[in-house]
């Protein structure tokens, strides 16, 4: 699959059961805090206009927007609307493009404008990055992709008055995900630290998550130096949803390179959301870090021992005991 299709949709009219979102998270570049954005539809083609009718939070189409400051608590605004006069691009289908109500997102750029509790958003964006890169894909029952995952960003961003603009304006990703349901347990990664020889981005992500017959998919991507490392096997060395700390070692890469990540997600950017159920019965709690702490250790057969850190470059997520 090309790097420009991953971001192509998925979900088909017809579809009752099925959540697919398009999202961006980077770091301001002046380190001042970071910003979450998500483009969601769900279940397009359940009766009575799609989503979730008559629960809270159940609009099939959604936009969300938060801020996660360097001081302070994040503010989360998400506000929902029907299906008529989305403009959608067909299944497959390249350049893909979501738009709403003023609000969209397509291949390389995106814009919004929320108003919600008396708060205004809004934000025009462009992102460029070198990497695209998936996961996981298991067909029908989901996936998860990143069609920018070093990526650059830059344009404006509107906060109650606030006014956030750079040429570039932060650093981070740009991912897809999509699924039947969402998994009952995942744990989720993703660092962009820019390389002091002022040479661009590495990137790291790691993405885990419970299978059937007690099995985990498991698996990390380290893009350094020019080079993709792939990372199949990980041992967990400690998880902590309640603090939101995650480390573990990755190993089983082709040239025998070696990784051990300390991911740190603890502090007053901790995050809890709830979720609704593609089928509609509950929701459930999704702990997110948009403001991290990252300490990559890297070893490599011919090469000394590699520390990359970041402080903030960091979006950790999980969910699940």
């Amino acid at each position: 699959m090309s790097e420009r299709s991953l971001n192509a949709v998925y979900s088909k009219p017809s579809m009752r059961r099925r959540y697919e979102v398009w999202f961006l998270r980077f770091l301001l570049a002046d380190g001042s805090g970071a910003w979450w954005f998500r483009y969601l539809l769900m279940n397009p083609g359940r009766p009575g206009g799609g989503g979730c009718p008559g629960q809270s939070g159940g609009m099939p189409v959604q936009v969300w927007a938060t801020w996660f400051p360097r001081e302070g608590k994040p503010q989360s605004f998400i506000q929902g609307f029907s299906q008529q006069g989305l403009s959608l691009s067909q299944p497959g289908a390249q350049p893909f493009h979501l738009e709403i109500s003023g609000n969209r997102i397509g291949e390389d750029c995106c814009a919004g404008r929320l108003e919600v509790d008396g708060h205004q958003v809004s934000w025009e964006l462009r992102y460029h990055s070198t990497l695209g890169v998936t996961l996981s894909d298991v067909g029908w029952i989901g996936f998860s992709r990143t069609p920018h995952s070093d990526a650059v960003f830059s344009g404006e961003i509107t906060f109650d008055g606030r006014r956030f603009r750079g040429q570039p304006l932060g650093y981070g990703l740009q991912g897809h995900n999509c699924g039947f349901r969402h998994r009952n347990r995942w744990n989720w990664t993703h660092c962009a630290v820019r390389n002091s020889e002022g040479g661009g981005l590495s990137s790291f992500e790691a993405l885990e998550y419970e299978m059937p017959l007690g099995l985990r998919f498991r698996e990390a991507l380290l893009w350094h130096g020019g080079k993709l490392y792939t990372f199949r096997k990980f041992q967990e060395i400690r998880r902590d949803r309640d603090q939101l700390q995650w480390e573990f070692r990755c190993t089983g890469c082709a040239g025998g390179a070696e990784l051990v990540a300390v991911i740190d997600g603890s502090g007053p950017s901790l995050h809890r959301l709830p979720y609704l159920k593609t089928n509609c019965a509950s929701s459930f709690e999704v702990a997110n870090n948009s403001l991290a702490r990252a300490t990559l250790h890297l070893s490599r057969p011919g090469h000394p021992l590699e520390t990359i850190s970041t402080d903030g470059g960091v979006v950790v997520e999980m969910v699940g005991a």
